[in-house]
């Protein structure tokens, strides 16, 4: 993105990463960037980060068995309504809010079961967050109200 940018452009992130978690922290400046861009409420990008990491780390950890390098695509964009986002990845199938294991919330954090946490705390920190299959691709919607 160049410095001259139209509304539209202004209103709009989309990021290619590589599936490498050090990619994480490119995307945290990113998006740190775009929110105070748009004068979007500070903790916005603090909410979308947490989220965003915890997706892309799943992806990069679990989602490809082939070694290779892959794409995820984040895109990120403001209407005056909401804050939408999307995370699109090549990886192995996997719907995170129906196959994720739900957490264990009772008991000593020592006696737990591992697991399902990170994506409890997106569904509670999100107003919507929704996956589907499309042409061999994961797409993760994720959207935050601004008022």
């Amino acid at each position: 993105m160049g410095e001259r940018m139209g509304d539209s452009t202004r209103r709009r992130l989309d990021l290619v990463l590589r599936n490498d978690l050090s990619e994480l922290e490119r995307l945290a400046v990113a998006v740190d960037d775009f929110i105070e861009r748009n004068d979007l409420p500070p903790d916005l990008a603090f909410k979308f980060n947490l989220c965003f990491d915890e997706l892309i780390t799943n992806i990069v950890s679990y989602g490809y068995g082939d070694g290779g390098t892959h794409e995820i695509r984040v895109r990120l964009e403001a209407d005056g309504a909401e804050l939408r986002a999307e995370v699109e990845d090549d990886a192995d199938a996997f719907d995170p809010f129906a196959e994720a294991p739900a957490p264990d919330l009772t008991g000593d954090l020592d006696d737990r079961r591992i697991g399902g946490l990170g994506v409890f705390l997106v569904k509670k920190t999100m107003d919507r967050a929704a996956y589907r299959r499309e042409g061999g691709r994961n797409l993760v919607l994720l959207a935050k109200a601004l008022a």
